[in-house]
């Protein structure tokens, strides 16, 4: 495999001028974050910004639901992310007038997201009103080595003038409000200032302040410190009340010199702690970040990034727009998980506020794989959190008269927060999701599911399925009235994703219970409640059209009603445009359903069988869900579809760059992140683990002539490199021993002095390549 590419170009994200629009996107874009805390990609003024904020993880306050008819088992309440103490604003004055580029366009202007150094850098260069020219460099970094610590090196030069400098620095709670898309007046009144405050100190350079909220109970504490070098004659001073800390330096400075400090924060959260140890925890943290100093910091986090790119990176050739966006998305998935803990990784990560911070079963099952693959500790903390919540799965599998545990559609704290039970409560699918991550990361990482309470999960996810089936009088099995990925088709009997996904967690919790003995009396499993798991998984009902001759998504969807898309091609999203009550049975697909069964339970289809679902359902998926085309990527790359699988990648992978769906003002789309790099790994790699065996089936679509990936496996670091003549797969570095591998079904044994070559194969697809509905084709080819 050649060395990674020393373009810079492929490695930086860059803003090279300050448009009117798409302040939003470029905040998600430029946010910095390490799973425990994170900062969006604001400029360092306090204006303009579109929603400014830093987030910690598991930092969220409870609000009302409006419900215009109550109902048994509704939510109680809703959750939603808030920003803590916000340090990432910097007031710049010069003689007087502050900077602000709306009202003195910078002459230059640079900003650069920096993928191999972890940090975001700016350069804006403008004249004052007085004529004088100046010029501001910052670096901002969020450390994904020390979890608490944000960092900012802020520069002002004055460059032809002698003139005065005023810089307000400030740490802020009950600043920075999240944009609430919720009618309900009360909703906005509760999260505009979810705090109380509980400590308040500050000394000449810094300070720090202790809140903790009103009803979540989430205590949070944030110290702040700068060193500061200025030209002499200069002063230094800070203020602080109960909700901020803000620092004030003020200089004359001449031509050629400048006003130059280091921001270090440092942010604590916990539920039980008192607010003196949360002060004492954010001050010891901003010991340890001054006592490494900036370029300390600097050098771990390029450190820890260089080892990442070492076992991460993705080197395609002829794309470099894909080649840039591949890199991203692999620095989002580390970003997302490097120091989470404890708490849950939401959809949008820490790069915003959408969806309110909740996580749903997009992070079972596109995240953690991925990480079980690149960063497999990071994977186990991620499941370890949801194997804590397990007593409330529990609790909500009671209010919905069912045995075992049922995991929420969307949540912060495990309880669910959805008020819409059609898409949350009938997707029962949710269970089967969390269920296969468990075993991906057992299986991926050779590690026992006992390390992250896999056992424990399954028993439970099993009884909840063993609990709602329906056994028809000729001992078929049924689940009624569930809802599969595809939000457009709610409430249905037999949806083939969900039977399927059960079957699969019903045999896995079988197989954990025989291969853990000693957890069965903990869990009272009895020996005839395995057999009925097996019984019901062999007996699972999956509907089949035999007339047309592929599987509807659900009994009887092919024969609903077809959707007139040429007619409604300028009605996207529909859910924008149409009632459900006209939607839920037509044959409109929002999301990748039946062919994502056709990925996640492959062995279930023969080849013939996938290849013809997915001509039926190419010409029916719309993809207003950016969870779809990662998935179309795999299954038709797996099918033999090359080139439509590239633009499938092409589109997950820039969902975000591109802002494909719109929306990325609210943050970075996390499933499609790293669905994007398994569309690499898993469609054009085929990985798929199957027992002590690395399985793999590379594809290079016409407009690639190269891809090489590396991942984890066992313990074990993989790369993998595709040519037209033929693949390589080696053990990188100089790790003992020996991994099974399986290249297009040829078996041979991989160690540090010999690889395994296998001619490329291009197998010819049994159908035609699918076409899609009108206009919307892949969006980003």
């Amino acid at each position: 495999m050649s060395n990674p590419s020393s373009d810079p170009a492929a490695w930086q994200v860059r803003e090279s001028a300050l448009s009117p629009g798409g302040a939003g996107s470029r905040e998600s874009l430029f946010a910095l974050a390490n799973g425990y805390v994170g900062v969006r990609g604001t400029l360092d003024e306090a204006q303009p910004s579109d929603s400014r904020g830093t987030f910690m993880s598991g930092v969220y306050e409870y609000h009302p639901l409006s419900y215009p008819e109550g109902g048994y088992g509704h939510p109680e309440h809703g959750q939603a992310v808030i920003g803590v103490a916000d340090g990432s604003t910097v007031h710049l004055q010069v003689d007087g007038v502050p900077l602000d580029v709306r009202d003195t366009p910078p002459e230059r202007h640079d900003r650069v997201l920096d993928l191999r150094a972890g940090a975001l850098r700016r350069e804006t260069e403008w004249v004052t009103p007085r004529g004088a020219r100046m010029r501001v460099r910052s670096t901002r970094l969020v450390s994904l080595v020390r979890r608490p610590v944000t960092a900012l090196h802020y520069e002002v030069e004055a460059v032809d003038r002698p003139v005065q400098v005023v810089i307000r620095s400030g740490l802020v709670v009950n600043g920075t409000p999240p944009k609430v898309r919720n009618p309900d007046p009360r909703v906005a009144e509760v999260l505009a200032k979810p705090f109380h405050p509980r400590v308040h100190r500050c000394h000449d350079t810094g300070g720090v302040l202790v809140h903790r909220t009103a009803e979540s109970r989430v205590g949070v504490a944030a110290a702040v410190d700068h060193d500061v070098e200025r030209p002499a004659g200069g002063a230094v001073s800070t203020q602080c009340d109960e909700d901020q800390v803000v620092t004030t330096v003020v200089a004359d400075v001449r031509p050629g010199e400048s006003v130059r400090f280091v921001k270090y924060l440092c942010h604590s959260s916990a539920v039980d702690d008192p607010a003196d140890d949360l002060r004492d925890q954010a001050l010891a943290a901003l010991d340890g970040a001054r006592g490494r100093g900036w370029d300390g910091l600097l050098a771990e986090q390029r450190e820890l990034l260089d080892e990442y790119w070492a076992d991460a990176d993705v080197e395609v050739d002829s794309d470099p727009e894909l080649q840039l966006a591949l890199r991203f998305d692999l620095f989002q998935l580390l970003q997302a998980g490097a120091c989470v803990d404890n708490a849950p990784v939401g959809a949008k990560g820490l790069t915003g506020a959408g969806y309110s911070g909740h996580t749903f079963w997009d992070v079972e099952g596109f995240v953690v794989p991925a990480l079980s693959l690149l960063r497999p500790r990071d994977a186990a903390r991620m499941l370890r959190w949801r194997a804590s919540t397990l007593d409330r799965a529990r609790e909500r599998a009671k209010v919905l008269d069912l045995a075992g545990a049922s995991f929420p559609w969307r949540t912060i704290d495990g309880h669910e927060s959805s008020a819409y039970w059609p898409a949350s409560t009938a997707a029962m699918h949710v269970n089967a999701d969390v269920s296969r991550a468990f075993s991906w990361w057992a299986a991926v990482t050779g590690e026992v599911l006992t390390a992250v309470g896999g056992v424990d999960v399954l028993v439970e996810t099993a009884r909840v399925w063993a609990a709602m089936v329906h056994e028809d009088h000729e001992g078929g099995v049924h689940l009624l009235g569930m809802t599969g990925p595809d939000e457009y088709t709610g409430v249905v009997d037999d949806n083939v994703f969900t039977n399927l996904m059960a079957r699969r967690n019903l045999r896995a919790a079988a197989d954990a219970c025989e291969e853990h003995p000693e957890h069965v009396g903990r869990l009272s499993v009895t020996a005839h409640e395995i057999d009925r798991w097996r019984s019901l998984a062999d007996a699972v009902h999956v509907p089949y059209d035999a007339v047309l001759g592929v599987h509807p998504a659900n009994e009887g969807f092919t024969t609903y009603r077809e959707w007139d898309f040429e007619a409604k091609r300028d009605g996207y999203p529909v859910e924008e445009h149409f009632h459900y009550a006209k939607i839920y049975r037509r044959q409109v697909v929002k999301q990748a359903d039946l062919v994502q069964a056709l990925w996640w339970c492959a062995e279930s289809f023969t080849p013939e069988q996938t290849a013809r679902d997915l001509e039926y359902y190419e010409r029916r998926t719309v993809r207003d869900s950016s969870l779809s085309a990662a998935v179309q990527a795999v299954v038709c790359a797996r099918v033999g579809h090359l080139e439509l699988a590239y633009d499938y990648l092409r589109e997950a992978a820039l969902v975000d760059l591109r802002d494909i769906q719109g929306d990325t003002e609210e943050g970075l789309h996390l499933a499609s992140v790293a669905g994007a790099w398994l569309a690499v790994v898993c469609g054009f790699g085929g990985v798929s683990p199957d027992g002590e065996e690395l399985v793999l089936a590379p594809r290079l679509p016409a407009r690639l002539h190269r891809l090489a990936f590396r991942l984890r496996w066992r313990g074990h670091r993989i790369g993998v490199e595709a040519t037209r003549s033929g693949t390589v797969v080696r053990l990188l570095g100089t790790t003992d021993g020996e991994v099974p591998v399986r290249v297009d079904g040829q078996r041979g044994t991989v160690t540090a002095t010999r690889p395994v070559t296998v001619p490329l194969s291009t197998p010819r697809p049994p159908t035609p390549e699918p076409t899609q509905p009108p206009g919307r084709g892949p969006r980003a080819s």
